[in-house]
Formats: C-alpha cells, sequence, structure tokens
C-alpha cells in the first residue's frame, strides 16, 4: 500500500490560452497537514477542484487512495471539502442544511450532525436561517459539512475567511485534532499563520507551477 493517499502526476489544465496548472506533479502522504500557498490565480483552487473530481484535467492524472479520478471514479467518496464560498439553502437553519446534505448519502444522523455543529462553535437548536448568517457563521457551518462524514481527507480552500479570533483559535484546534485522529489534510491559505502553524509540508504554486518550500 502507497504511503501516499493522493498523487498528481503531470496534471495539466488550460483554459484557453492560460495554463491554470503547468505540469504539476506532487504526491500528498497519509496523515499529514499540506499546505499550498500562492497569490490568486496561482492554481491553487483549480488544483483543490481537479483533486475532488469537479474540474476535468486537460492533461495528467490524479489519484485517490489508488484511484484515477475521472477514470475508476467521478468523485472520491472518503473527501471532505470546502471549496470558495460554501453553499447552503438560505431559508434552511445551519442544522437543517446538513441534515439535508447528510440525507444524501444516509452516512450519519442527527447525534452526529449535532455534534459537528458543536465543534465548530453553532447552535444546532438555533432556528436561524442561514441568509441570516455571517461570513464567519457560513464559514463555520462550510468546515461542519466537510468533516461531517468523518472522510479520510480533508480539503480546505482559505477555510479561515471570515472568522474571528476564537473561531481561527477553534479552527487550529479543530484540524490538530482531525490529524491525530488519522486524517490527511490539504490547507491552502493566504494566511501565513496557517501554514506555518499547522502544516508538515508547504507548496507553492505560481502561475500553475510548482514548487516546494
Amino acid at each position: 500500500m502507497s504511503e501516499y493517499i493522493i498523487q498528481v502526476k503531470n496534471a495539466r489544465k488550460y483554459f484557453h490560452e492560460t495554463k491554470a496548472l503547468d505540469d504539476v506533479t506532487l504526491d500528498f502522504e497519509k496523515n499529514k497537514i499540506h499546505g499550498l500557498v500562492g497569490r490568486n490565480g496561482s492554481g491553487k483552487t483549480v488544483l483543490l477542484k481537479a483533486i475532488c473530481g469537479l474540474l476535468k484535467l486537460t492533461g495528467g492524472e490524479i489519484v485517490v487512495d489508488g484511484k484515477v479520478i475521472g477514470k475508476d471514479i467521478e468523485i472520491p467518496s472518503n473527501v471532505g471539502a470546502i471549496i470558495e464560498t460554501p453553499g447552503f439553502i438560505n431559508e434552511f437553519s445551519g442544522y437543517e442544511n446538513l441534515r439535508f446534505l447528510a440525507g444524501l448519502q444516509g452516512k450519519i444522523g442527527k447525534k452526529r450532525i449535532v455534534e459537528v455543529l458543536e465543534v465548530v462553535g453553532l447552535d444546532a437548536a438555533s432556528k436561524k436561517k442561514v441568509g441570516k448568517y455571517s461570513l464567519g457563521m457560513k464559514q463555520r457551518l462550510g468546515i461542519a459539512q466537510a468533516i461531517m462524514e468523518n472522510p479520510d481527507i480533508l480539503i480546505l480552500d482559505e477555510p479561515t475567511n471570515g472568522l474571528d479570533k476564537q473561531g481561527v483559535k477553534d479552527f487550529y484546534q479543530m484540524i490538530l485534532d482531525e490529524k491525530r485522529q488519522g486524517k490527511t489534510i490539504i490547507l491552502a491559505s493566504h494566511n501565513a499563520v496557517d501554514i506555518e502553524l499547522l502544516c508538515d509540508y508547504v507548496y507553492e504554486l505560481d502561475a500553475g507551477k510548482l514548487q516546494r518550500i
């Protein structure tokens, strides 16, 4: 069994003449926190979406847990992700949103939903509609969605956006707890503190090209 749970092999993604990913090769070791840094437009989000099966590569391949994305599987089932702004039903409460999403897979019940909402600092009993949530509350709910089904892999794109100091502190604790439980985590962030405090390995993307820091 490979020590790498995700393998990116010569990944290329072109949008017309723009090379969003330019021959990226990168292995993600199990049970580590991997940091991705780079300016806006560097290719971070494109890479994360490709790993999740949300974008088809122009060339190369991505292997998640031994399965080739787009060939063996379309979307990996053992990945929890928050990429860009989380999309929720504004007329539902936070709990109702997670209950609806959990029902699609049928892996977890009410108890686990209440548990993850508590972990991220949201009140499961609150009737407040998500449309009335602050950016920070939506971000907390997105993190809850990513972890609720206990995935082996967490992919988090700018997860501390909108969080206050306590929210960031809670997030750090949660991520380290997830690592202790054996999770593999990919964290893309503009926040140098996030990267410095949490990550075992750090990689930089610049105009679609990769370098390890």
